[in-house]
């Protein structure tokens, strides 16, 4: 958010508190553009982050301590991104103001858009344009955030208890954006009536972003994530959650075209099946989740007509044939988004990230936001 950042010159790190890791990136600006100057990922102990939210600070902060341990990224100063169901995105229209009346007015507007108390949350803005309605009215589009106290002061907690020093706090999907698209449209211009829109698939929670020329205007946090996936498989197979989740990385969901495969090496044939239907039902499941975010977005919007679009990323987005349902299913176009199309590695970096690329994302965005802030 960005009234909570600091300027951080040249080099910024950023943090990744997630359900089952976390992660920091070290991005350097040069000349040339950015480089992943260090990079690392630890476990975070079950149960430590739920929903998105620290419960167990002393875990996290002794996980967080561990990963500067083993990683090669220096410095104590980081960014942090926070996703959970306290964290509230709305794009809200108000009377035209000045910046500083807004800044005083924001925290009385405010209680009309978000379900929980003004006094216990951190509000931030940023003021997206201007515009006349019909009857000559100057309007104003305000991009508002809306964190609760509570969660923040935890994230606080466990990053000051890792003995490292808080640059900026910002939204998670937000820096998912800015790792994929830059602060600009010009990476995947948008055509008049159309948006594009990012899914971002963890571990714990999936992000469902819609942007609109480089502008993030519609957020929603869903449960259904990879962890979902994992949990049928060890259900149906009456397994630990480690054993299923080697399986569903290894297996995945059938091919839509060519349908079911059962040869899938060091996996027993009879087990294919049954873990490429359970995946299969959840997905589903998801797709609707997804869909029903879409045109719920779609409802709310006079100058987007649809969504032709989607980029996916995140540690999830790597299950086999997931784009192609997702394409299928939501019927538009679904490209697996590489964070590192506009970042650069360096030589020392590359083998601590090694097949981590898709689950970097969130980190590479929030070292950028420091390296901008």
């Amino acid at each position: 958010m960005g009234s909570l950042s600091i300027g951080s010159g040249q080099t910024a790190c950023g943090l990744d508190i997630g359900t089952d890791h976390v992660r920091v990136a070290q991005v350097k600006s040069t000349g040339s553009g950015f480089t992943l100057t260090g990079y690392g990922s630890v476990p975070v102990p079950m149960g430590a982050v739920a929903d998105g939210e620290i419960v167990d600070t002393g875990a996290v902060a002794a996980a967080i301590k561990d990963l500067w341990r083993h990683s090669k990224v220096r410095g104590k100063n980081v960014n942090v991104g926070v996703s959970n169901q306290r964290v509230i995105v709305r794009l809200i229209d108000l009377p035209f103001m000045e910046r500083g009346e807004l800044q005083s007015a924001i925290q009385y507007q405010a209680q009309d858009y978000i379900p929980m108390a003004v006094e216990d949350s951190i509000l931030d803005f940023q003021i997206i344009g201007d515009y006349m309605t019909q009857s000559d009215e100057h309007m104003m589009e305000v991009l508002l955030v809306a964190a609760h106290r509570e969660m923040i002061a935890n994230t606080v907690s466990a990053v000051e208890g890792a003995g490292l020093k808080l640059d900026q706090i910002d939204v998670s999907s937000f820096a998912v954006v800015r790792a994929l698209m830059g602060d600009s449209d010009q990476v995947l211009p948008d055509d008049d009536g159309q948006a594009t829109a990012i899914i971002h698939i963890s571990s714990g929670l999936t992000n469902i972003t819609v942007v609109e020329r480089g502008v993030p205007r519609f957020n929603r946090i869903s449960s259904l994530a990879g962890s979902t996936f994992t949990h049928a498989v060890a259900n149906v197979l009456n397994i630990g959650f480690d054993e299923a989740e080697n399986l569903k990385r290894r297996v995945g969901l059938p091919s839509i075209d060519a349908g079911a495969d059962t040869a899938v090496q060091g996996v027993d044939p009879e087990y294919v099946p049954v873990v490429q239907e359970s995946i299969e039902r959840e997905v589903n499941k998801f797709i609707a989740e997804v869909r029903r975010s879409l045109d719920y977005y779609l409802t709310q919007t006079a100058q987007v007509r649809s969504i032709q679009r989607i980029l996916l990323t995140g540690s999830g987005a790597q299950l086999r044939n997931l784009a192609s349902y997702l394409e299928k299913g939501l019927q538009a176009q679904v490209l697996v988004a590489d964070p590192f199309e506009r970042i650069n590695v360096a030589s020392g970096a590359q083998q601590a990230l090694g097949a981590d690329r898709m689950g970097a994302v969130t980190a590479i965005g929030l070292a950028l936001g420091g390296l901008q802030s």
